[in-house]
């Protein structure tokens, strides 16, 4: 099945391929990240493996999750990742990280932007739909800046390191995406 790679002005994103294991594996590390993202503890290589053969390669071919590596375009550095959720017919869930050398350079927000304009596009959504727990101020900040609508914080929504917690909740309509 051919995947697609959406062009975003310095930002090329492509599809997951074996060759970035190692790379989810080192950025997985990051205490950041797994502070707000449900990961394994201790994350090992086989996780990430996990992570780029079956969610995003096996995902992406079944047409249930859309992931995407974001590179810099002129040098092909690896910088983050996006990914959608397919959810009932017309909707999507996204979520995304960034490698913690490449932060504050406003990968996120530019790649959560071109993956939500192609999503509507190419896959006739209607709504895209964003969470997190409460506290993670950098997720909400592109969440915001990419024109998501940031609607409710809900009492503990999301399940996390074996710990209910409150998470924001926000949407972005097919005629907000900028």
């Amino acid at each position: 099945m051919e995947r697609d790679v959406i062009k975003a002005g310095w930002l090329t994103l492509r599809p997951f391929t074996l060759d970035d294991i190692p790379w989810v594996y080192e950025v997985s590390l990051d205490p950041a990240l797994q502070h707000f993202v449900e990961l394994p503890s201790p994350y090992r290589m086989e996780n990430a493996a996990f992570f780029v053969e079956q969610l995003a390669i096996a995902g992406g071919q079944s047409g249930q999750r859309l992931e995407f590596l974001a590179e810099e375009a002129s040098t092909g550095d690896r910088l983050g990742r996006v990914g959608l959720w397919l959810g009932t017919p017309g909707t999507a869930e996204i979520g995304y990280w960034v490698d913690p050398k490449a932060r504050t350079r406003g990968v996120a927000t530019d790649a959560v932007r071109a993956v939500c304009q192609w999503a509507f596009r190419t896959h006739g959504l209607e709504l895209i739909e964003w969470r997190a727990e409460v506290g993670n101020l950098a997720s909400r900040r592109v969440a915001e800046k990419a024109g998501f609508t940031v609607e409710a914080t809900l009492r503990k929504r999301l399940f996390h390191r074996g710990t209910r917690v409150d998470a924001w909740f926000g949407s972005l309509l097919e005629n907000e995406a900028l």
